[in-house]
């Protein structure tokens, strides 16, 4: 059996085993939404396909990952025909998958023919077909029109590429040399933890890294138990709300959290959420349980070893058709949004329970846009951004600006990258003033950003949402600012929807937009003097 001091070291071999195929994905992947905006993770999980250890990522992903692993073996892959040198791959939402940008490979590792793990990443790649370039189509109405829908299948094979599966993907794409190389980061570094856990392995045995596994988890699920052990009982609501679907545009999307806390566990009932709607602002399960999960650890009172131990005391009831639970054959592509606003309403039922924790509303949404360049001689550029705003105040201090927050943990795009790539000019990026909700607190504020067309042509995809629902203040604070998205053509400036496909630029044409802030925490009139005024000469307000 292994002391303490043992399963410490290999709780921490693990978690630098993702951490090293998390560099690796960085290194050596082709796309700027990769290599720039880190839009990927990687983890390790158990022979069961439970979540070990993970990378400093994607909540997002990372707290869906050991569902998707799950689903495939359960359903999908037999786990006795899946070989230590096989890579599984699949993108598919209702194979327990998020949306089809997002590719999930998994490779198994063995021990004396045993198997002891699994290793997985998962990269949101620039194009998987579909609609509109970048995949991240608005209007689409149903899944079969986002994009290339890969099914569980083994890419590679007793150490052999599927060549089938690589010539049926490129043929779909519009950018398959950036993909493909994407992929092939994926698959590096699935050898490179693969790799370093047979390096652990010679050294503790399948066995014990099978007891390490399991003494993993369970510490992990004594301290959130723990933690949730020193919250009230008590049942707390809250609604937050989606603009529209993008087809319904009258139509907002309800958010409704009911969270009971009893004892040393945690119920968490969405089915007072919208019924599934006809555009892409859907979520399948594995997305909103990360946003249940994601919620609880950031509300709990002391840190501990994110893995799936620390779900097991958090149950989570939605029933199927509700938007948070979309039935096949849903479109789902904008799932962030809706895991996003789930994450808001969870904070403010959990505000009720542990009030001195949660901070008021972030920007509560990815600001996702796509511009694809199209040249004199027909080449054609596409560029994924996904842009963020400012964090929402907590009780002892301001929020913090233009931070990537909740469910995404993204970098942003530098603007030489991204001019040294397409025909495009970024004319502004700067701290928008006056868009953080007052208060005590200040929230943080949100992000203008402006793109020039450069080239002949050009088609520009938007799918964003907080244009007219504010990100929330707590106890007396304000409402952040909502978003805006505008045009500039000739001078001329008109708005623009902010879920629209594949709307026709010109060179010169200018597309700018403004994020949300994040909303204020306590009563404004108690706002420090000294604070206001630095807000007024840093122009964080000006007003």
């Amino acid at each position: 059996m292994l002391g303490p001091i043992e399963i410490e070291v290999i709780r921490n071999a693990l978690t630098a085993a993702a951490a090293e195929m998390d560099v690796t994905v960085w290194r050596t992947s082709r796309s700027t939404i990769v290599r720039e905006l880190l839009d990927y993770s990687t983890a390790v999980f158990d022979a069961e396909g439970n979540n070990l250890a993970q990378s400093a990522r994607i909540p997002s992903h990372l707290n869906s990952m050991s569902h998707f692993l799950r689903e495939l073996l359960d359903r999908y892959v037999d786990p006795a025909t899946w070989g230590p040198d096989d890579v599984v791959i699949s993108n598919d939402p209702y194979c327990g998958g998020q949306h089809l940008p997002d590719i999930c490979a998994f490779k198994p590792v063995f021990h004396d023919g045993r198997r002891i793990a699994f290793v997985g990443t998962l990269c949101h790649h620039i194009d998987v077909g579909g609609l509109v370039a970048g995949s991240y189509a608005a209007k689409a109405i149903e899944i079969f029109q986002e994009g290339l829908r890969i099914p569980p299948l083994k890419l590679i094979e007793n150490g052999v590429r599927n060549e089938g599966v690589w010539a049926m993907i490129r043929q779909n794409i519009r950018k398959p040399d950036l993909l493909l190389g994407d992929l092939q980061s994926q698959i590096a570094s699935l050898e490179v933890g693969a790799a370093a856990l047979r390096r652990l392995a010679t050294r503790y045995g399948a066995e014990g890294m099978l007891e390490a596994g399991r003494r993993i988890l369970d510490m992990s699920e004594a301290a959130m138990r723990a933690a949730i052990g020193r919250m009230p009982d008590g049942t707390y609501q809250f609604t937050d709300w989606l603009d529209d679907d993008g087809i319904e545009l009258d139509k907002p999307i309800k958010l409704h959290v009911a969270l009971t806390i009893k004892g040393e566990e945690i119920s968490v009932d969405l089915s007072g959420c919208s019924p599934q709607v006809q555009g892409p602002t859907n979520a399948t399960l594995a997305s909103s349980n990360a946003a249940v999960m994601f919620a609880v650890m950031c509300a709990c009172d002391e840190p501990f070893a994110a893995n799936a131990g620390c779900y097991r005391p958090i149950s989570t009831f939605a029933p199927e058709g509700l938007v948070v639970n979309a039935r096949h054959p849903a479109p789902v592509v904008h799932r962030i949004a809706v895991t996003h606003r789930l994450l808001n309403a969870m904070f403010g039922a959990l505000h009720q329970a542990v009030p001195d924790r949660i901070p008021a509303a972030y920007y509560g949404n990815s600001y996702v846009c796509t511009f694809q360049t199209v040249a004199a001689d027909a080449r054609r550029e596409v560029l994924v951004e996904i842009e963020i705003g400012g964090t929402g105040a907590h009780p002892a201090k301001d929020g913090v600006n233009a931070l990537s927050s909740g469910m995404h943990n993204n970098s942003n795009i530098p603007i030489e990258m991204i001019e040294a790539q397409a025909p495009l000019t970024v004319t502004r990026y700067e701290l928008l003033a006056d868009s953080g909700g007052i208060g005590t607190r200040r929230g943080g504020l949100g992000l203008l950003r402006e793109w020039r067309v450069d080239s002949p042509r050009c088609f520009f995809t938007a799918n964003m949402d907080r244009f007219v629902h504010a990100p929330y203040g707590l106890a007396g604070g304000g409402p952040a600012a909502t978003g805006r998205l505008v045009l500039t053509r000739d001078g001329a400036e008109s708005p623009l929807p902010p879920k629209s496909d594949n709307v026709p630029l010109q060179r010169g044409d200018r597309v700018r937009l403004e994020t949300s802030g994040g909303g204020g925490f306590g009563d404004p009139a108690a706002r420090d003097p000294a604070a206001r005024a630095r807000d007024l000469a840093l122009g964080y307000v000006t007003r």
